[in-house]
């Protein structure tokens, strides 16, 4: 999407009607479809009126269709292409490669660093304040993440059960796993990771979750992503990357720092169940000892 289009659309986006909604997503995926193809092929592929893309435009702020279409023409003529695929991305990479491998991975944990460091600017820390009350306070917390995502949320179900009984990974053998919600109540706590292109079965179990009026804590890159449920809790890291898949290492910084919060708001309980733990691992003997 263009960066114009997602700072418009963004503080907009929930209260628009369901079709809006619809035909906003459509466009904020394809951006370089906006700019080229005629308004009514756009809303059929929208799956919605063309009369909705009009009205659409004008919810945004715009005369009609066109004004919304040249933002994207215009950013289509001054960007140097588009890259939808793993192997494409990676054929991009190589191509414009300089300079030594080592140099290459210096540049990319520099970049890595700058990402993780501008997650302490912004709205980010109040969100993942606001994030960590909600998740100490839920009678459970459910956390869910697939595909590349699924290491952020296994680290957060896994660092809350040291603290408590109250997380649970959707996640198990058999596909299974996402049978744990048909115990969520009212006021639980979805903890999501997930980030572009979106698994749809993520994209399912949110709205089932909203429906059963669950609050959702969604992790994830960008404002219009339909992970993030109005009455829930954002929260939007980077995921630009210099390999072939997105980076998931602010997520996971971000993750830790949530967790870290629960762990403070949490009650006097959780010394005493980190005391329990060393114990039981003292006694299986689970730590190769200390060599000094």
């Amino acid at each position: 999407m263009t960066a114009p289009f997602a700072q418009t659309l963004a503080p907009r986006l929930s209260a628009l009607p369901a079709q809006l909604q619809k035909a906003a997503r459509w466009v904020a995926d394809n951006p370089q479809d906006v700019a080229l193809l005629s308004m009514r092929e756009q809303a059929r592929r929208a799956g919605v009126q063309p009369a909705t893309m009009t009205r659409l435009a004008q919810a945004l702020g715009f005369e009609g269709y066109e004004g919304l279409r040249e933002g994207h023409r215009a950013a289509l003529r001054q960007a140097p292409g588009l890259a939808p695929g793993l192997a494409d991305h990676a054929a991009r990479r190589v191509r414009g490669r300089a300079g030594s491998d080592t140099e290459a991975a210096q540049e990319m944990l520099h970049a890595c660093g700058a990402q993780v460091a501008g997650l302490a600017a912004g709205a980010v820390p109040q969100a993942v304040v606001q994030a960590a009350a909600l998740m100490a306070q839920a009678r459970q917390v459910y956390c869910l993440g697939m595909r590349s995502s699924h290491v952020v949320a296994w680290h957060v179900s896994y660092a809350l059960s040291l603290i408590s009984d109250r997380a649970r990974l959707l996640d198990g053998i058999g596909g299974t796993g996402l049978d744990a919600l048909a115990r969520a109540q009212a006021g639980d706590v979805l903890f999501v990771c997930g980030v572009a292109p979106y698994t749809r079965a993520v994209i399912e179990v949110v709205a089932q979750a909203r429906g059963r009026g669950l609050v959702v804590v969604a992790l994830t890159d960008s404002a219009l992503s339909p992970l993030i449920c109005a009455e829930g809790v954002a929260l939007i890291v980077p995921t630009a990357s210099a390999s072939f898949l997105h980076s998931m290492a602010p997520a996971l910084a971000l993750a830790e720092v949530l967790v870290a919060l629960v762990a403070r708001g949490d009650d006097p309980a959780v010394l005493d169940r980190l005391h329990g733990l060393d114990r039981q691992l003292a006694a299986f003997n689970t730590y190769h000892p200390d060599p000094i």
